[in-house]
């Protein structure tokens, strides 16, 4: 009987090794299964977010028409922003199409029409003059969105397909004009400025080099202004129009003759290295002048005189412009943003720069991305001696001059907000404007 159940208790055992052989091989192969059932997975999930992200690229061709080329300050900047707006969204420069040098004429329209015709689904023109070509070119293809930037008249165009955008450029001109006060300051206090430097009132005088008398330029030198007010009240600004977005030669002139009238720094809102290549050279010969640039860092042509210069980042705008396409969401009729979402900014500060000057900078802007400050607060400025409390900024019938949409609101002048190009076009006590020709 023993020997019976020994026999019995050695089969159990030999079953049972048996069976749990048989669960951990059956384990091994599942485990085995499974992992590979899951890089089959993970593979196919990358082919397939592999194949979405070829597919969205090559179902949307961008269009960019450009005023000038990458020569130009104003025009690099918005074809870095554009690349680098694609780039962020996957889509390939390969998929992108440049048009370079286009004038502000039926040239516009003719390379608008042509980029609807090689299949772009978007298409951006860069300068105000731009607008009529492109509207004209969007009536006609209905399918295709056209962004004019710096443009005014998307949302009276009755087009769905037509569109505006722009910077809150004011704010970085304003923060620059801040920076040019602390220099002003420094100066003054170190008592390096000349009778010549004085007008008949005692006020220092100021330079600006614009390219046209248009709202855009009128906005952007009054911000310069008011922010180098802030830190100097005594000071007056003349203005002197190239009537081009981009001459050396006529910006070059137009600094020197600023300067050869006493003005102590120069600023500018003209796209080429004219006029801070002109206050070099004058500093280099012996005299006292400093210079605010646009667009771009001047330090390179001018470093030992640039203070810094008012910029964009259109890599703000585009990027939001091409992820609407590419979700298939609406791009807003009128766009613009300012330091509130990194759209502007100033650049390098210069060594010539006062001490203070970049504590003071980040306190402004600061002030500027929560609200706090407002650059056209009228109870900075006068028109004639009083202060501004109504302005109607917008144009119903083509003359150019507002008729309906009111900006003043609780004592500020809103600018950029009833549309997104600039609107400000009063010309404030204390600045000149000089027109010739």
């Amino acid at each position: 009987m023993k020997k019976l159940l020994a026999l019995i208790l050695a089969l159990c055992m030999v079953f049972s090794l048996a069976a749990c052989s048989s669960s951990s091989d059956s384990t091994d192969e599942t485990e085995e299964t499974t992992a590979a059932e899951t890089e089959t997975e993970t593979e196919t999930e990358t082919e397939a977010d592999e194949a979405e992200e070829e597919t969205a690229d090559a179902g949307l061709t961008v269009g960019m028409v450009c005023v000038e080329d990458e020569n130009s300050g104003y025009d690099y900047a918005h074809i870095s922003g554009l690349l680098e707006a694609a780039e962020s969204l996957g889509i390939s420069e390969d998929n992108i199409i440049f048009k370079y040098n286009i004038p502000e004429d039926e040239q516009c329209y003719d390379a608008c029409t042509d980029l609807a015709e090689q299949g772009c689904d978007i298409v951006f023109t860069d300068s105000y003059g731009h607008q009529s070509y492109a509207m004209q070119a969007a009536e006609e293809y209905p399918d295709v969105i056209f962004v004019s930037m710096t443009g005014d008249m998307a949302a009276t165009s009755g087009l769905d397909n037509y569109k505006n955008a722009f910077n809150y450029t004011f704010q970085s001109r304003y923060v620059s004009g801040v920076v040019a006060g602390m220099k002003l300051a420094e100066l003054i206090e170190n008592g390096e400025l000349t009778d010549a430097n004085y007008d008949e009132d005692g006020n220092v005088k100021i330079g600006y080099v614009g390219a046209y008398p248009y709202a855009e330029v009128v906005s952007g030198y009054t911000a310069f202004f008011l922010g180098l007010q802030s830190i100097v009240e005594n000071v007056a600004m003349d203005v002197r129009f190239t009537n081009s977005w981009y001459s050396p030669t006529a910006e070059a002139a137009a600094a020197e003759a600023l300067i050869a009238d006493g003005c102590i720094i120069i600023s500018q809102h003209a796209d080429s290295t004219g006029a801070p290549s002109a206050v070099q050279a004058a500093y280099e010969a012996g005299t006292t002048v400093y210079c605010v640039g646009y667009n771009i860092s001047m330090l390179e042509v001018a470093p030992d005189v640039a203070l810094t210069s008012a910029a964009n980042d259109w890599s703000v705008y585009y990027t939001y412009a091409l992820d609407c396409m590419l979700n298939g969401e609406e791009v807003a009729t009128d766009w613009a943003e300012g330091y509130n979402e990194g759209a502007v900014h100033i650049t390098d500060l210069g060594d010539a720069c006062a001490e203070g000057t970049a504590e003071k900078v980040a306190e402004v802007e600061a002030a500027l991305a929560d609200g706090s400050l407002q650059v056209f607060d009228c109870s900075t400025f006068t028109v004639d001696g009083e202060t501004v409390t109504s302005y109607l900024a917008l144009d119903s019938d083509g003359d150019f001059v507002g008729d309906y949409g009111e900006a003043i609101e609780d004592g500020v002048f809103y600018e950029s907000v009833l549309r997104s190009a600039p609107y400000f076009a009063l010309t404030i006590d204390g600045i000149t404007q000089i027109i010739e020709g």
